[in-house]
């Protein structure tokens, strides 16, 4: 009798496992982070072995910790950071380099010479996505072109690459299934959105072969079944969907004009656009948002780089807190007299400026600026962004008026931060009680086929709201400082 789905939530900086009982509630969760490693300016990446025994190792602890066996777990769902890649040899499962991760900037020099060649339009037409080094694309084509032989040994067939989804997945089954699903094949621009399928145009444009490429198949579907050895039974993967796209279905955001915003070492707000994609006049991506029984629902995505991020450079590269929950506190006593800006273009910025090269940047400071200040300024700069985000969509898509936007993340978990983006957006804000929503959305999916979970509808009768933000703030000062927000950007991205 099973009794439990496992899923599987491979972050930025970490892995989770977390087990859900037959109701949804979580029964336990185990997580291990993760080196983070920055061989150069603007190059981010991850050891994927590393990843695969981080993964294995929180699967594992969950059992034990829920005092269950593998046999009474239903089935596994897969949510992952979406666009790092992975290369590694079919026969062996050598890993051929290190993962270069979305962050990576190491291609933007490629990026660019194909936009000056006039190859952006025809790559936003057919993946929905734009020429920049945050998606997989130029990143395999690099990874070919550096490690010794790669291209080569492609050519014969001989190795894979994916996204972190398919490289776990080829490890859960013991390198007997390579595939992955719409969602994650809809962030490498290799994937054309309206056909459902990998494009040869885009294929040849980025010089992918495509024989290194996983097989395409919908959130909801039977994935392959893990490697007896590692647990002790096979279980049924039958959940799989990059992180946003998880997060959006944990949030039920099944009715279009419904939107989320996910705070984690990003931000990244989607907004539900139905079964019709939705062209971006802003620069903004038009994406899947799930695909099942071979039905899309689209989305227009907003993605900013630095969100949880900026409080781990208060923690870590600053020494200004211990812990990333202090954050709020500490920001909530600083002067109201001074502003502060902070531009956290650490890796650049992504939506709606799209600037590979721009760089992080503080505004406003005086000799009695302090701590608390800066505090403030890192969590208002993932306030102000998303408004940014926000002003963008409803441009973008008529439709959307009145938006509430439903949050989930580690930085929703702060009161501080919520009221300001709910003061700063002029719009409620909504957290649900179960924020770990990414998760959740893996492992609905999961049951879902299984018949283990509900259907749609009676999940999203399901979604429970825990606190709503209101907007307080006086319309004059929320004006104020969002014309300082906009003049620090434009700063930073002129460099004046």
């Amino acid at each position: 009798m099973t009794t439990h789905i496992l899923a599987i939530d491979q972050g930025t900086t970490s892995s989770r496992a977390i087990l859900f009982d037959r109701d949804m509630n979580i029964t336990a969760t185990a997580q291990r982070e993760f080196k983070q490693s920055f061989p150069r300016s603007g190059h981010v990446e991850h050891d994927a072995e590393e990843i695969w025994q981080t993964v294995l190792a929180t699967c594992r602890e969950v059992m034990e910790k829920a005092g269950i066996e593998a046999c009474h777990i239903n089935a596994i769902g897969i949510t992952n950071q979406r666009e790092t890649v992975v290369l590694w040899d079919r026969k062996t499962g050598k890993i051929l380099h290190p993962a270069l991760v979305w962050q990576d900037r190491r291609t933007a020099t490629h990026c660019m010479a194909l936009k000056e060649a006039g190859h952006e339009e025809m790559v936003t037409a057919r993946s929905g996505l734009l020429l920049d080094p945050y998606f997989s694309a130029t990143k395999i084509a690099w990874l070919l072109d550096e490690v010794e032989g790669a291209r080569e040994a492609a050519g014969r067939g001989e190795l894979a690459a994916g996204t972190i989804d398919s490289f776990l997945l080829w490890k859960l089954t013991g390198g007997q299934v390579h595939a992955t699903d719409a969602t994650n094949a809809a962030r490498t621009a290799l994937y054309d959105i309206h056909k459902g399928q990998w494009c040869a145009e885009l294929c040849d444009l980025f010089h992918v072969p495509m024989n290194l490429l996983p097989q395409v198949r919908d959130c909801a579907a039977a994935f392959g079944t893990t490697d007896p050895s590692l647990f002790g039974v096979a279980i049924p993967v039958t959940g799989m969907a990059g992180d946003q796209h998880a997060a959006t279905i944990g949030q039920a955001c099944f009715e279009p004009g419904m939107m989320k915003s996910t705070y984690g070492t990003g931000c990244f707000a989607m907004l539900n656009t139905g079964e019709q994609p939705v062209t971006s006049k802003n620069r903004l991506l038009t994406t899947i948002a799930w695909q099942l029984d071979g039905g899309v629902t689209y989305a227009l995505e907003g993605s900013i780089f630095i969100a949880g991020a900026a409080v781990q450079w208060l923690r870590d590269g600053l020494g200004m807190i211990e812990r990333a929950d202090q954050s709020g506190d500490l920001a909530r006593k600083a002067d109201p007299h001074q502003q502060v800006y902070l531009v956290p273009a650490f890796t650049g910025l992504g939506a709606p400026h799209w600037d590979a090269e721009a760089r992080g940047a503080l505004y406003g400071l005086t000799r009695n600026t302090g701590p608390q200040e800066l505090a403030r300024a890192a969590l208002e700069s993932v306030c102000y962004q998303t408004r940014d985000l926000l002003d963008a969509m409803q441009d973008d898509w008529q439709s959307a008026t009145d938006m509430v936007l439903r949050v989930d993340g580690g930085m929703a978990s702060s009161d501080w931060t919520m009221q300001c983006l709910a003061d700063l957006l002029d719009a409620p804000v909504d957290r649900p009680f179960i924020t770990e929503t990414t998760a959740l959305g893996a492992a609905w999916l999961a049951g879902m086929h299984t018949g283990f979970y509900p259907k749609m509808q009676a999940f999203a009768d399901q979604w429970k709201l825990e606190r709503r933000f209101t907007p307080g703030m006086d319309e004059t000062e929320r004006t104020r400082k969002l014309a300082g927000w906009r003049n620090a950007v434009q700063r930073t991205l002129t460099g004046k």
